[in-house]
């Protein structure tokens, strides 16, 4: 009976250690929108101006393949819709891009005048913690005609944040176990 009591603190306190600040984002770029040309030129730097990006954070661009690309370019070409110095080319979407370091971060769809009308990204990674700005949304989009609809989006912390609940959870019910039948 002691092993059982044991076993089970054990596990509730391996449980609780799985609770360590783990805080990374998985940003979905342009949320509901997705990754598409908008409505107007300056929305993608609205999307971005309440969120804060952190060395850690993803970055989730959602589009299909042939409908749009992202271009990762410096400040010059970002401003002119150049290519010049790409950095590089995605065009199997979604892309997704882990933001390794602090610095300014520049994207762009090369296909035809996207850029030109506002389907550009500016961002500016910091070494803290990422968040997104807004409470959690979770937005499916549910339609018959999934050739023109933008892809699903949500703005979710990452798997990361999924074990640190997990380990909680488990931490918790083990322990609750551990009162309540042994």
């Amino acid at each position: 009976m002691a092993k059982v009591h044991l076993l089970l603190f054990m596990a509730a306190a391996i449980g609780c250690f799985m609770m360590g600040s783990v805080s990374a984002m998985t940003h979905i770029v342009g949320g509901g929108h997705g990754w598409r040309v908008p409505d107007n030129a300056t929305f993608f730097k609205e999307w971005a101006k309440p969120r804060t990006f952190g060395v850690g954070d993803r970055l989730v661009f959602p589009y299909r393949p042939g409908s749009n690309n992202v271009v990762v370019v410096n400040k010059e070409d970002f401003e002119v819709c150049g290519q010049k110095n790409v950095i590089n080319m995605y065009y199997n979407g979604p892309t997704i891009l882990n933001l390794t370091a602090t610095g300014n971060y520049y994207y762009y769809c090369g296909i035809g005048k996207h850029c030109e009308v506002g389907q550009k990204l500016h961002i500016k990674v910091v070494k803290g913690e990422g968040s997104s700005g807004t409470p959690f949304v979770l937005n499916v989009l549910h339609t018959l005609d999934t050739s023109t609809a933008p892809a699903p989006a949500f703005t979710i912390p990452s798997s990361a944040t999924n074990i640190q609940n997990f380990g909680m959870v488990s931490g918790l019910v083990a322990f609750l176990f551990s009162i309540l039948f042994v």
